[in-house]
């Protein structure tokens, strides 16, 4: 894996398609390097469109990685979209099988947020994971059943307990990056700081500049 997972862009199924595809676009303008198509509503087959068409807007500008389905990266991937990989959790299917079907070059990444979570990655073949998906960090209404926040102490004990890269996310903004960053973090994961923004440009900006001064 060669992504830089500095500043992710998680997608909020809360706003229409149509509109999402122009704040990914603007979004990567201003500095998002991975788009993370998450949707936990929509059927496979929505997902699947959802993906061909991210990819095509994404257009190799960022990574492009699929939200816990396997088999919509894939089906993507068949119909002759860029998907670079996908993001796992817990409840997923397991990252070898993703790291076998997808291939060595493919982007995997994995929820982990307590150090049972890490056993079971550094217990897995070397090449296995990319990074891990480390959070939440502050309360977040994008996702209901999030453990107990780990603020940026708790972020920082797991990010030094392991030599994965840690990506933090949930409830993340701008001014939470530097600290972030300086106690381990490979990147940020953002989802309603940008997708909800009135300019989702700007605010991807804010989120990169604070991440370049570290």
């Amino acid at each position: 894996m060669s992504a830089d997972l500095s500043l992710h862009l998680v997608t909020d199924h809360r706003v229409p398609f149509a509109r999402l595809t122009g704040i990914v676009d603007a979004a990567i303008d201003g500095g998002v390097t991975v788009v993370q198509l998450r949707d936990k509503t929509a059927s496979a087959r929505d997902l699947i469109a959802y993906a061909v068409a991210l990819a095509d807007v994404v257009a190799g500008r960022a990574a492009f990685v699929v939200d816990d389905r396997l088999d919509v990266a894939l089906a993507a991937r068949d119909a002759g979209a860029r998907v670079d990989g996908v993001h796992l959790g817990q409840s997923d299917v397991p990252p070898q099988l993703a790291r076998r079907l997808l291939g060595a070059d493919a982007i995997v990444g994995w929820t982990a947020n307590t150090p049972v979570h890490l056993d079971a990655a550094h217990a897995m073949p070397a090449g296995t994971i990319d990074y891990l998906g480390v959070g939440v960090i502050r309360p977040t209404a994008t996702k209901a059943d999030h453990p107990e926040p780990l603020g940026v102490a708790g972020f920082a004990g797991l990010a030094e307990a392991t030599p994965l890269p840690c990506v933090a996310i949930g409830g993340v903004v701008a001014d939470d990056v530097a600290p972030l960053r300086a106690v381990g973090a490979a990147g940020v994961a953002v989802v309603s700081a940008i997708c909800a923004a009135d300019d989702p440009r700007a605010a991807a900006a804010a989120f990169a500049v604070a991440g370049a001064r570290r």
